[in-house]
């Protein structure tokens, strides 16, 4: 049977909205691992199953598609599916540039597809690319400072959007911003802003302190319930969300203490954590996507493997954002919180902790680090079934917990 990994890279605008997700595969049949005809096979397979198995819409929502095309694909248009205002067609550096891939790329853009330059190199045979593409992508770690500038300048003419790969730290994006750029790809959204040594900031200390009073081990039912009686703004998201198509429960819970008994006391600590910080209202919305997808992938992974320790999972993948969510060390804000030994262990040590080896399995699938993707005893079909699962339902919840009302109190 084929197996095959897919999975996505959000593209962010200045105010980190996300405009697009980059499309990312990887087959791990024998038959497919050399060669042009695997390139384009690959290719073959990011298209057939974004719009077939797992879904298009539910993969990137209403946003753009970016999807590598390779030569093959280039010249025959009729390969690629007809969501031309949706699809932007990455051509790969390494291309060959002539006069027949000219004309099939003027071809794309007549009938609606976006056209972007992938990991941009510019030479005299690519210019006249450089005069079709609506998109050209940068990758910061392949240029120095002097020659990415260069690049700016030469292509400011141009009205095209410059989109930054690569941007691994808030600085760099600032500085992509102030260089002139338009969009931005890497995983800066997943780091803290600044680390402030010990000091949290109020608000977020506040939520801090509520995390590590509703996930402490000895919080018992009546305990929970007392502590998410308390803040108004949390029980009425509780409800909400739990009354929501999302659990499609058979009648509606109207008690803290209902909701417990039906979900369990490890599954209400989780939704009320993650409920928690869905209020710190100043971070872009696609990181508590990221922290819903990490925490769902490791729930499910777990729920294969010892469903007894699913809940634990949940919270170890989405506390693994914490440090991006509260702009503060990890290290520090798990010495706030009585978690059990064994996540902090997992969160803090890659390579120790019971959970350690799911949360990496997520993480690394997230970034599209393929050969590092692995959780024994799940095979590669699982583990993307697995991911695929859960960006859906983050999606889902996302919008859930993010919806205007579901701040009301």
């Amino acid at each position: 049977m084929l197996q095959y990994f897919i999975g996505r890279q959000a593209i962010y605008d200045h105010n980190l909205n996300v405009i697009g997700y980059e499309l990312l595969y990887r087959s791990h049949n024998a038959a497919f691992n050399d060669g042009v005809d695997d390139e384009d096979y690959a290719t073959s397979l990011v298209l057939l199953n974004s719009f077939m198995e797992a879904g298009l819409e539910e993969l990137v929502g209403p946003h753009k598609a970016f999807i590598n095309l390779t030569r093959k694909f280039i010249l025959n248009g009729d390969l690629i599916p007809p969501a031309k205002h949706q699809l932007v067609l990455e051509i790969l550096e390494d291309i060959e540039v002539d006069g027949e891939l000219i004309q099939a790329v003027k071809t794309l853009k007549t009938k609606g597809y976006t056209i972007a330059l992938d990991d941009f190199i510019y030479h005299d045979t690519i210019q006249p690319l450089v005069e079709l593409a609506d998109i050209i992508k940068i990758d910061l770690r392949a240029l120095d400072e002097a020659t990415l500038r260069d690049y700016v300048q030469r292509l400011k003419p141009y009205p095209l959007k410059l989109l930054a790969e690569k941007v691994e730290t808030y600085e760099e994006f600032e500085t992509c911003m102030a260089l002139g750029f338009h969009y931005y790809q890497g995983f800066f959204l997943c780091r803290p802003k600044t680390v402030q040594g010990t000091r949290i900031p109020g608000n977020r200390l506040a939520t801090l302190e509520l995390i590590a009073r509703v996930q402490a081990p000895e919080t018992d039912i009546r305990e929970l319930e007392y502590i998410i009686s308390q803040d108004v703004a949390l029980t009425f998201k509780l409800f909400k969300y739990i009354n929501s198509a999302a659990f499609s429960l058979p009648r509606k819970i109207d008690s803290i203490h209902h909701a417990i008994v039906y979900l369990g006391l490890q599954e209400v600590k989780n939704w009320a954590s993650l409920l928690a910080l869905s209020s710190i209202n100043d971070k872009p919305g696609e990181l508590f996507v990221t922290a819903l997808t990490r925490a769902k992938m490791c729930e499910l992974l777990m729920e294969a493997i010892e469903p007894e320790r699913k809940g634990a999972a949940f919270i170890t993948g989405m506390f693994s954002a914490l440090d991006a969510i509260m702009d503060a060390d990890l290290a520090i804000l798990l010495d706030e919180m009585p978690i059990a030994e064994d996540i902090k262990e997992s969160l803090l040590t890659p390579d120790e902790g019971s959970y350690s080896s799911i949360l990496q399995c997520a993480l690394a699938y997230e970034r599209g680090e393929w050969s590092n993707v692995s959780c024994p005893p799940l095979d590669d079909g699982a583990i993307s079934d697995s991911y695929i699962l859960a960006v859906k339902w983050a999606v889902e919840a996302g919008k859930l917990i993010a919806s205007p009302d579901s701040k009301a109190a």
